[in-house]
């Protein structure tokens, strides 16, 4: 059997800013999988998925998505990837429908497509009844479900999570959970960073821990505890022997 298409790819990857924030990272995520990468402050989580999104230059190294080169074609990987932060960033002035409308035009959808995603998107996460009402007044939780919308309105193959739960009520966080499992399940590949362990625990078919902009263990969560010689123990417990190794080896 063959071995899964990667649906990303790093290899060499580099970035400094005062210091090396990504130092050679060698990382490949499986197509149709959700990954969860986690670390310690400052281990270079968000750095490296900021390069995957195309924020942030490399300074060094490899990036394919779907096997398109990210740095030799940056516009084609784009088209490829989703990118949802822990802020969500909409025009507040915009309803759901214009925000959508703007962000389908971005990426050159024909009217009716744009219209017939916006709408299943709406309906999926529970926005259909304030489609048409302005953002400002908006909590959190339902500022990023329109976040969300926006980014899978160009229905793309590679969605990137950066603390997607961070400040949302129990209510929220699980909605927008059962929507990216749900995009998995559609074959869509999910990667994430989060603080909130149980959340990778509970979801993640694989796990990645950096330090010091290195990947220091990877597998799944049986693997970990494997390599972390912690049978039966929590990822939190796991996670946290895995960086004080580490950080006593530095």
């Amino acid at each position: 059997m063959s071995a899964p298409a990667a649906a990303l790819e790093l290899k060499g990857l580099k970035k400094s800013f005062d210091r090396p924030a990504v130092d050679g990272l060698d990382l490949t995520v499986r197509a149709g999988e959700f990954y969860a990468l986690l670390g310690p402050n400052g281990a270079g989580k968000t750095t490296t998925l900021r390069m995957v999104a195309g924020l942030l230059v490399p300074d060094a190294g490899e990036i394919s998505i779907f096997g398109v080169d990210a740095r030799r074609d940056p516009v084609a990987a784009k088209h490829l990837v989703a990118w949802v932060s822990d802020e969500p960033m909409i025009y507040e002035k915009l309803t759901p429908f214009e925000y959508l409308e703007f962000v389908a035009g971005l990426w050159s959808l024909d009217a009716a497509t744009a219209e017939a995603r916006a709408r299943a998107l709406f309906d999926w996460l529970g926005l259909a009844p304030h489609a048409h009402e302005r953002c400002q007044g908006f909590s959190k939780g339902m500022r990023q479900k329109v976040a969300l919308a926006g980014a899978l309105v160009h229905a793309p193959r590679l969605i990137i999570l950066d603390e997607p739960l961070t400040g949302l009520d129990a209510g929220s966080a699980r909605q927008v959970k059962e929507v990216f499992a749900e995009r998995v399940r559609a074959g869509v590949t999910v990667i994430m960073t989060t603080h909130i362990l149980e959340v990778a625990e509970r979801m993640a078919e694989r796990i990645g821990v950096l330090a010091r902009g290195r990947l220091i263990a990877e597998g799944s969560l049986e693997e970990l505890r494997r390599q972390a010689g912690k049978a039966g123990s929590s990822l939190e417990e796991v996670f946290l022997d895995l960086v004080a190794e580490q950080v006593e080896a530095a």
